[in-house]
């Protein structure tokens, strides 16, 4: 089709793919919005204190916790624009300019790209550490810096994409979940996100068959401690935690916007599209207990932070050397093994 609809409102296409779009505003309106707005002002206050922390701490000030720190920028800018989502959806979505709308969509694409970017680099990150015996607090930092670079590129990419693939110029192909995007577009970010996970879910299996290795070589020597098996109990716990934590959180979502990116006209996606989104977003709130919660030095910055120590801080801080997390050394090489805490 040569005809474009770039002067159309969103009324219009929402219209011709049979969406519902509200001009009043109904009580489930009311209680997505007001439980959108809890979840956005409780994913940027969590991610706040965590960047935060990472600044004020200058034994924070290593490249893994830059990895961190950037995985909560990426989360704290979800919670943004999640929260700009929430100021104009409902009735205000009909009052919304094409430009506008993709701006809204555009700012959610960039903020969950980054933030999944993220994670599979922290992923690919700690499994060179183990691989390498080398201790995180030694990552080059010439590397994560362009690593965070690079996740913030692929996010601006990808947010920039659908302004350009979309189906203002070709109405059969628009979606249903988001009208003004082309189904071959959410196929290929639903694909692109589950490809991600599959990535992150072989990264962290070959980490923990690699230190089970390990561990089922070194409990056959006399000297064998039983920390060592401590720490591979925890290193399961935080495969699970990570791993589960993707999976609830941001698979359902990946589902619908597959199955309607297919073009399955029997499936009702529209039912469950803000629910699952919510879900996805609820994933920024789980990165910051997941990744920073478990690590000793990050928790005690919180507290000092959060009891309003800070100026005291230095002269309480304990003298031990960085502790990103429990280490064991391997008597053969005299080099920790992994962070039990990934």
């Amino acid at each position: 089709m040569d005809h474009c609809y770039d002067n159309e409102s969103v009324s219009f296409f929402y219209n011709h793919s049979g969406k519902h779009l509200s001009l009043s505003w109904q009580p489930k309106d009311v209680v997505m919005v007001v439980l959108g707005l809890t979840v956005s002002v409780v994913v940027l206050l969590t991610n706040l204190l965590v960047i935060v922390a990472i600044m004020s701490n200058r034994r924070l000030h290593l490249p893994i916790y830059y990895l961190l720190g950037n995985l909560a920028a990426a989360d704290l800018f979800a919670g943004l624009a999640y929260l700009f989502l929430m100021l104009h959806t409902g009735p205000r979505t009909a009052q919304l300019s094409v430009r506008v709308w993709f701006l809204r969509q555009g700012l959610l694409d960039a903020s969950l790209s980054a933030s999944v970017v993220n994670l599979l680099a922290i992923a690919v990150e700690r499994h060179r550490s183990v691989m390498a015996v080398q201790p995180l607090s030694l990552l080059p930092r010439g590397r994560v810096l362009l690593l965070m670079a690079g996740s913030w590129v692929v996010a601006l990419g990808l947010a920039l994409l659908p302004s350009y693939w979309n189906c203002l110029c070709n109405l059969d192909h628009c979606a249903r979940l988001a009208p003004l995007y082309s189904r071959t577009f959410l196929t290929a970010w639903a694909l692109g996100n589950l490809l991600a996970f599959l990535l992150m879910a072989a990264v962290y299996a070959r980490i923990f068959f690699y230190v089970r290795r390990r561990m089922n070589r070194m409990s056959q020597h006399a000297g064998f401690h039983p920390r060592y098996r401590e720490t591979t109990v925890a290193l399961v716990k935080t495969v699970v935690i990570i791993l589960g934590a993707f999976v609830v959180c941001w698979t359902p979502g990946q589902v619908v916007l597959l199955l309607d990116g297919l073009g399955c006209d029997s499936c009702n996606v529209l039912a469950v599209e803000k629910y699952f989104l919510l879900l996805a977003e609820a994933n920024s709130l789980v990165n910051p207990v997941v990744y920073s919660c478990r690590d000793a030095e990050m928790r005690s910055t919180f507290r000092r932070l959060l009891c309003g120590c800070l100026r005291s801080s230095s002269r309480h801080m304990p003298q031990n050397g960085p502790r990103p997390g429990m280490r064991i050394n391997l008597p053969d090489s005299g080099h920790p093994l992994v962070d039990s805490s990934l």
